[in-house]
């Protein structure tokens, strides 16, 4: 008989997994057919995606731990052995650490932050910018560690040859975009004045556990995102982010008031609202509303009631809709729409 979590993960291995993780897209079929496995996922609380946080568990003890399976990871290792071959100490891995791992599951929450999301917000913000020819405040729903927050400090290059320079930061952004092309705006370096990020439980990286979590969720084989993390965090350390702890759609016209009438107000979230129940959108979406009543306003999100991104302008309690594009999960490319 099929269980919920046999479908889960193998609708993890097939949809998310293909052509991105062979050594997730592999374990996640076997874990499918394992019944002790899945007895030890089903642990994972309600609300959170079961397999990211089996996986992002096991291989955040594997940095502290010296195990056969490490071998089998390219996060761990520059030649590593087949994944064909993995799933025996895989298996052997979680059993052993049982305890260790329901402890996590209890403590951690799957909060990837992937910064290259910057490639595709940076030319909305700075067309913003151009246009009302203020300092931004941002607001960031769902922030996890901010990352997203330093959108205006890190450098891009867009389709191997458009090149914006923000900063002496050695991380430059690389995305390509498939659409129309983007404005010249772009290389004028937006101000941002206000960084706000809200979060049910904001992430800390100047705490090296808390790195260590981040870089734990992402997959092995993406070596990239790992570096891009890494060297986002020593920029995101420097930046004055007033971090706020609990529900950001509550909180949201108090932060909004907070926020000096001489800035333009940007509330954005990326891969956020799909965790959201859909009366939690339609609030967020009454609140942005009644606060345009007070003050024009933007929104930049996705994932709220489709996979596109979206640019709204509010004001006067009306929603203009000002664009919307198709994008990659990972922003490795966008079709950009004037």
């Amino acid at each position: 008989m099929e269980t919920n979590l046999t479908k889960r993960f193998l609708h993890f291995a097939k949809l998310e997994c293909e052509n991105s993780s062979p050594l997730y897209e592999f374990l996640s079929y076997q874990i499918a057919e394992d019944s002790t496995l899945q007895k030890i996922a089903a642990e994972v609380p309600k609300g959170q995606p079961i397999p990211n946080l089996l996986f992002a568990s096991v291989q955040f003890l594997l940095m502290n731990q010296e195990d056969e399976l490490r071998s089998y990871y390219p996060s761990f290792t520059d030649n590593p052995l087949s994944f064909r071959e993995a799933f025996v100490p895989f298996k052997q891995f979680v059993l052993k650490n049982k305890e260790h791992l329901i402890e996590l599951f209890q403590t951690r929450l799957v909060q990837t932050n992937e910064v290259r999301r910057c490639a595709y917000l940076y030319p909305m913000f700075a067309e913003i910018y151009k246009e009302k020819q203020k300092p931004l405040a941002l607001i960031e729903i769902g922030t996890s560690a901010g990352v997203l927050l330093g959108v205006d400090q890190y450098n891009y290059l867009y389709n191997d040859e458009i090149s914006v320079k923000n900063s002496p930061n050695a991380l430059t952004i690389v995305s390509e975009n498939k659409g129309e092309p983007l404005s010249n705006s772009i290389h004028t370096t937006p101000i941002v004045k206000t960084r706000i990020g809200a979060d049910l439980n904001p992430i800390n990286l100047k705490d090296e556990q808390e790195l260590k979590w981040l870089l734990a969720l992402i997959w092995p084989e993406h070596r990239e995102r790992r570096e891009m993390l890494i060297q986002a965090a020593e920029v995101v350390n420097r930046l004055d982010i007033n971090f706020i702890t609990g529900d950001a759609i509550t909180k949201l016209e108090e932060l909004c008031n907070s926020v000096s009438e001489d800035e333009q107000i940007v509330v954005f979230h990326t891969h956020v609202a799909n965790q959201i129940p859909l009366e939690g959108r339609e609030k967020l979406m009454q609140k942005l509303v009644s606060i345009s009543k007070e003050r024009p306003l933007y929104h930049c999100y996705n994932n709220m009631f489709d996979t596109k991104l979206h640019q709204d302008y509010l004001e006067n309690g009306n929603v203009i809709e000002q664009r919307v594009m198709e994008a990659d999960g990972h922003a490795r490319w966008f079709s950009w729409v004037e």
